[in-house]
């Protein structure tokens, strides 16, 4: 059996980033929610593939919890703050911008030095691979914010396609149209159309 997780200040880390990933993705359903109410289907869609990939995220560190003890049921107590935020849109997406940087800025890196000290070299990659994912997360969310705070969410300062999400149509121009001409839906159901095959 490998070395046991049991009284570790790594087994405490990774039952804190279960609970931490577990709340933002239940953080992002909400938020997408607001998302979609406001009219930006697209943010309303990466909020939630973003909720989708923080479920992943805490489904491997409950794993690697579990796989480091050799008797359950293990209690683990955590001590951790966890953001209470929500609001608009623009603020939430701030805020999960915010947290998105302390995980990777911070938690994470620190978790990984501790998980390497104490002999969880496998821990240590873990936590720096999902740190890379949530460094992305956090430009994400940096750049939608921007590009609302610019006007730039359905209107580029260039020609672009945009892709209708409910019916297909793709539409060259600088704006998305207002209301798709094929499927009658309004603008909010237009995306940047981006080839990704």
């Amino acid at each position: 059996m490998a070395k046991s997780l049991k009284g570790t200040a790594t087994l405490e880390n990774l039952m804190k980033s279960f609970a931490g990933e577990s709340q933002a993705r239940n953080r992002y359903d909400y938020y997408a929610g607001v998302a979609g109410k406001e009219g930006f289907k697209q943010i309303q869609n990466i909020f939630l593939e973003t909720s989708i990939n923080e479920r992943m995220h805490a489904k491997r560190f409950f794993q690697y919890a579990c796989d480091g003890v050799d008797e359950m049921p293990l209690m683990v107590n955590i001590n951790a703050d966890y953001p209470v935020a929500f609001s608009s849109t623009l603020d939430n997406l701030k805020y999960a911008a915010d947290g998105e940087h302390e995980e990777w800025e911070i938690l994470y890196p620190n978790f990984a030095k501790i998980a390497a000290e104490e002999g969880f070299p496998h821990i240590e990659a873990l936590f720096n691979k999902i740190a890379a994912i949530e460094a992305h997360h956090e430009a994400r969310y940096l750049k939608l914010a921007q590009n609302m705070k610019d006007g730039l969410i359905f209107k580029k300062n260039e020609v672009v396609q945009w892709k209708c999400l409910v019916c297909g149509h793709v539409h060259s121009g600088i704006e998305a149209p207002t209301v798709c001409p094929v499927c009658a839906h309004k603008q909010e159901h237009f995306e940047l159309f981006i080839e990704t095959y």
